[in-house]
Formats: structure tokens, C-alpha cells, sequence
């Protein structure tokens, strides 16, 4: 019995294998002077025997902010399978006539698919830039758009059509957007959650000044569509001057751009979130048709489900086109390298719709019973979306890592892990440290921010900084951390880059201190 006290202590103490000066490293980190009103919850395990290295309140309740993404993604994953493709067909009750006629509607039933055809590259693969355009209101200036075409479902599924001989259609050109109850979103971005998306639910404002101050800058929408209207006035200023935009809604669909950005640098990239998906999405599909050479007598801007036959009718009705999508996997990817809400937040619903459910609790339920099986104590933690932004959004380090631990066990691992950020790499981990770090490249993790406004002293209070994924040692050691700091109070020249550069630094000291 003695020998198995001792056993035990070895296996949970955070100084076994006398790593004492790894953990007064950490120490001496985290309970510095920034850090005296915030709190701390940190466990790193090794990945193969499950031994703490190292813990810090590891099993008290933290926010999460976007690690909620593991979780959300993990079970999205094991319920529909990497390789998944979502299928969005386009019916009509009856036959194209001899003469390319369509008497009736023309229905477009929503899948789900995430990217419909946004971010698709040749090659069947998911583009994305570090610095996500759905992010680009917050101010950042290094927003950059991928190459690819928006509309490219849409346009698919109008070739087709005209391919297959239709040339008009005299109904209506409705779409099908009842695979799930439509919610809204937690965190920043568009937040319009719903089985249809269209460039990720937002029109892209794209800025770009003129030849020298005073000229007017020039201002692209993309896509560029009759279902939202935009009343334009920017200028150029100096080199030097900051960028200042303002969008303002003037309705439903339509928005100003008032501002000024400086002569002589990029485009600036500002984004105008779609309320009603499926409006827009109608719309732009409607335009697509037509460019085919396609006569639609349907008005471009009207209700996009209105009059919608029984679902069941659908497998008695004539189908003309389909578009199959990218693989799951490139989705998830693309929702965890950029810690994509909009992405997030419609997983449970789709874990709903796969389960035969409808709304975003009944998904989240679903979630809940999914990662139970997977080996996560779900009593000890709590979720209110798929993004990390609700406030009920509560987890704790050990969860994390109970996580992490299950995942390391499917056959699907390796591939989950490079969906995750890589730190100094890419994702919203790419600028964390320098090329010269010697953690860079040795950590797969899912980060998190989440920030709120203290207006009473003109400051900023970090709700939550976090990290929780896979490491490699200096030494070759595999493991799993989860690192969370809340509730810290910033002073008024400093944003959450710093605690972000923070974790970057206990990464090197984690890298080079577990031998």
C-alpha cells in the first residue's frame, strides 16, 4: 500500500522527475505582477502516459472563448466523418419542357455546406488567410481576401442548369433553408446562423485609396449583388493618417461606408454582415442564372421561402442540378486554423440535424452526448454555442485535456492536429512568436480571445486568454497543455496581443524545460 501512495503522488505531483524548475518557471510567469487580479488554470500532460507535468487550478471552470472550437469541432467530426460532403440540390416539381421552359418553381434546398464553394481551390482544397475577412471589422489592417470566387456554388449549379437546356423558368426561384432552426452566432463576425451561406454570410467592402490625397478611393463589394445596396463616400488621405471607416445600416439591406483611408498602402478590407441568408442567397442565385442566359421571371428581391412544397415531396420532384462540396475536414480546418464563430457556432446545428433534431440546444445536447462517449466529464463544464463567445461557456483545463486525450486515441488524430493553429506557423497562431522561436512549428493548439470594454476607466478587461493543444519537446516528449488566464484588467496601451505572446513564451519554457 505504501509503494502505491508513493506511486500515486509521482503520477499527479507537478514536480515529478524532478522538473522543480520548470514549474518556478511557470510560476514566476503567471503569478507576476499583471497578472495579480486574474486567474490562472493550466495542465500539461504527457500524451502517452497521461502523467502531469504541471497543474494550476486545473480543474476550476474557466472561460473558454474560441477553445470552445475543440469541442465543437470534435464532436461535428465524430458525427458526421472528415470525409463528408454536404449536397445542395436544386429541384422543380415538374419537367423542363422540349423548349427550356420551367412552369413552376425552381427550389435550391440548403445542405449546411459551410464554404458552398467560398473558399474552394482547384485542387478540392479550403483556402484561408490568417487574418480572416470575417474579423475585418475589428480594425485590423492586414485583412487579406482569398482568390476565389464566392459565388462559385452558385454559378455551378446555373451551368448546370443551362447545360441540362433550361432557358427560363416562369415561378418562382425560392430556397430551402428548413434543415435546421435558424439561431444566432456567439463571438465577433456575421452572426447569422443558418443551412445556407454565401461567402460566409457578408458582403466584403474592399478599399483601396486613390492616387494621392484628396482623390476618392475606390470601393469594391464582393460579391457584388442587387440584394444589398451601399451609399459610398471615401476619401484618400495622407501616408501617414490612419485608416477611419464607418458602416452604418440604413435597413435590411443596405449599409453607408463614410471614411478615409491613407494614400499609398493596401486595400483595406471591411466586411457588412448578412441579416437573412436565404434572402441573399436567392438573390445572388437568381443573378447567376440570368449572367447564364437563364430568363427568371421571379423579382430579384423577395421573401426566399415562400410557398415551399412538404419536404417530403422532394424525393417525387425532378432533380436538375446538385453541388457536392469540399470534405468536412477542409472545413473544420478552416473553422480551427482561423477560429472561424460563424463556422463554430452552425456546428451543433448540424450535429442536430444529423441526430433528426432541429434547434441549436437540441444540437448542443447532442454534443453534450458525444463527447461523454468520447471519455470528456461533461458535468464538469458547460456550453451555450459552438463558438466561445455565450456566456454559460464554462471549461475547465482538465476537460481540455480529457479531450485531447480521447482524440489522440481515433484513428483520425493526426489529421485533427494539423487543423489546429501551428504556432509561429499559420492560423491565429502565425505571428505569436518569431522565426527564431524554438517552439515554432512544435505546437498545435486552438487559441482564444475574448475581451470586453471597461468604460468607466477607458480600459480593457481580458476576459480570457487561452491555448489548449498537442506539443513536442525539445527532447522529443509529447503532450498535451491547456493554458487559460481571465479576468485581467489591461492598461489602456495594451490589447490581448500581450497575453497571447505570453502563452507563446510558456510554450518555449514548457519546449525547452520537459526533457
Amino acid at each position: 500500500m505504501q509503494r502505491l501512495i508513493v506511486l500515486l503522488i509521482l503520477i499527479v505531483s507537478p514536480f515529478a522527475r524532478g522538473e522543480e524548475p520548470l514549474a518556478k518557471a511557470i510560476d514566476a510567469m503567471i503569478d507576476g505582477p499583471d497578472y495579480k487580479q486574474g486567474h490562472w488554470g493550466i495542465l500539461i500532460a504527457d500524451a502517452k502516459t497521461g502523467e502531469t507535468i504541471y497543474q494550476r487550478n486545473a480543474e476550476k471552470l474557466f472561460t473558454p472563448a474560441s477553445t470552445t472550437k475543440l469541442y465543437s469541432c470534435a464532436a461535428a467530426m465524430v458525427a458526421y466523418g472528415a470525409d463528408h460532403r454536404f449536397v445542395t440540390p436544386v429541384y422543380s416539381k415538374s419537367k423542363v419542357n422540349p423548349d427550356g421552359v420551367l412552369k413552376g418553381d425552381l427550389v435550391l434546398v440548403a445542405s449546411g455546406d459551410l464554404a458552398f464553394g467560398g473558399r474552394l481551390e482547384r485542387h478540392g482544397k479550403l483556402e484561408f488567410a490568417n487574418q480572416d475577412h470575417t474579423y475585418a471589422n475589428s480594425g485590423n489592417t492586414e485583412t487579406k481576401l482569398t482568390e476565389c470566387d464566392p459565388l462559385t456554388a452558385l454559378k455551378d449549379l446555373a451551368a448546370q442548369l443551362k447545360a441540362a437546356g433550361l432557358k427560363e423558368v416562369t415561378g418562382e426561384v425560392l430556397i430551402d433553408d428548413r434543415l435546421f432552426a435558424s439561431a444566432r452566432g456567439t463571438g465577433s463576425g456575421p452572426d447569422a446562423v443558418s443551412p445556407i451561406l454565401v461567402n460566409d454570410n457578408v458582403v466584403d467592402i474592399v478599399i483601396t485609396p486613390g492616387a494621392k490625397p484628396g482623390d476618392p478611393a475606390k470601393v469594391e463589394l464582393v460579391p457584388a449583388s442587387a440584394g444589398v445596396q451601399a451609399d459610398i463616400d471615401v476619401t484618400t488621405g495622407g501616408e501617414a493618417q490612419p485608416p477611419s471607416i464607418t458602416l452604418t445600416a440604413q435597413g435590411v439591406h443596405s449599409f453607408s461606408v463614410r471614411g478615409r483611408v491613407p494614400a499609398g498602402k493596401p486595400p483595406i478590407i471591411r466586411i457588412y454582415p448578412i441579416s437573412e441568408p436565404a434572402a441573399f442567397a436567392r438573390t445572388c442565385f437568381i443573378e447567376c442564372l440570368r449572367r447564364k442566359g437563364i430568363r427568371v421571371n421571379a423579382p430579384l428581391l423577395k421573401a426566399a421561402h415562400t410557398n415551399l412544397p412538404e419536404q417530403d415531396d422532394y424525393e417525387h420532384w425532378q432533380l436538375l442540378a446538385k453541388h457536392t462540396s469540399a470534405s468536412f475536414g477542409e472545413m473544420l480546418k478552416v473553422t480551427l486554423k482561423v477560429s472561424h464563430n460563424l463556422y463554430a457556432s452552425t456546428l451543433p446545428c448540424l450535429v442536430a440535424a444529423k441526430k433528426g433534431k432541429h434547434t441549436l440546444e437540441e444540437g448542443l445536447r447532442e454534443q453534450g452526448k458525444i463527447l461523454k462517449e468520447l471519455g470528456v466529464n461533461v458535468e464538469t463544464i458547460s456550453f451555450a454555442g459552438g463558438a466561445g463567445g455565450a456566456a454559460a461557456d464554462k471549461i475547465t483545463p482538465k476537460a481540455t485535456v480529457q479531450l485531447l486525450q480521447a482524440l489522440a486515441k481515433r484513428g483520425d488524430w493526426e489529421q485533427y492536429k494539423s487543423w489546429l493553429p501551428g504556432l509561429g506557423i499559420d492560423g491565429t497562431l502565425a505571428t505569436v512568436v518569431g522565426e527564431t522561436s524554438p517552439a515554432r512549428g512544435k505546437v498545435f493548439a486552438k487559441t482564444g480571445t475574448l475581451s470586453w470594454s471597461d468604460g468607466m476607466n477607458g480600459r480593457t478587461i481580458l476576459a480570457s486568454k487561452a491555448l489548449a493543444g498537442a506539443m513536442t519537446t525539445a527532447g522529443g516528449r509529447e503532450l498535451f497543455i491547456a493554458m487559460f488566464v481571465n479576468d485581467v484588467p489591461l492598461p489602456k496601451d495594451v490589447g490581448p496581443m500581450r497575453e497571447g505572446k505570453a502563452l507563446g513564451k510558456l510554450c518555449e519554457i514548457v519546449f525547452d524545460g520537459v526533457k
